[in-house]
């Protein structure tokens, strides 16, 4: 069964609808996403914060606290603005082994003012999870937040 992405939009507009402070709006993301996609062992946000990408709301097992820009997937998805979709994590150059059992990685960069000021991550034990559906979805679920959040 595929992820309904425009549902989940959906209800993280109705979640926000009290509330549009960034942190409440993607810690509630991160839990929607985590439960409503099969075959996921980590959802969340890592913060642009100076210099560096600063664990956020997530869920799932511990996390790397701080990433550098153009370090692992998560940095440099930030580093180029652009989605990353990686088949096989141990094959990605300077990947950041926050999670052994993790195998494959989706990242979206989420903007505001000028530029990127978080990025989506997703993880999966299972190598070549995240296809183009999930790439399009996820890229409108992260417009939604991106609205919310302006």
């Amino acid at each position: 069964m595929n992820t309904d992405y425009n549902l989940l939009s959906k209800q993280i507009r109705e979640l926000a609808e009290i509330s549009h402070d960034p942190i409440a709006v993607m810690a509630n993301a991160a839990a929607l996403l985590f439960e409503a996609m099969k075959d996921v062992n980590w959802a969340g946000f890592y913060l642009v914060k100076e210099d560096a990408l600063i664990l956020g709301p997530f869920q799932g097992k511990v996390a790397c606290v701080r990433i550098e820009k153009g370090k692992g997937v998560c940095g440099t998805a930030w580093m180029e603005d652009d989605v990353q979709v990686v088949e096989d994590v141990h094959k990605f150059p300077g990947h950041i082994a926050c999670d052994s059992a993790s195998n494959s990685e989706i990242v979206i960069p989420i903007h505001g003012g000028d530029g990127v000021i978080a990025v989506l991550d997703i993880d999966s034990p299972i190598f070549n999870r995240f296809n183009q559906e999930d790439k399009a979805g996820l890229m409108e679920f992260a417009k939604t937040i991106e609205d919310i959040i302006e």
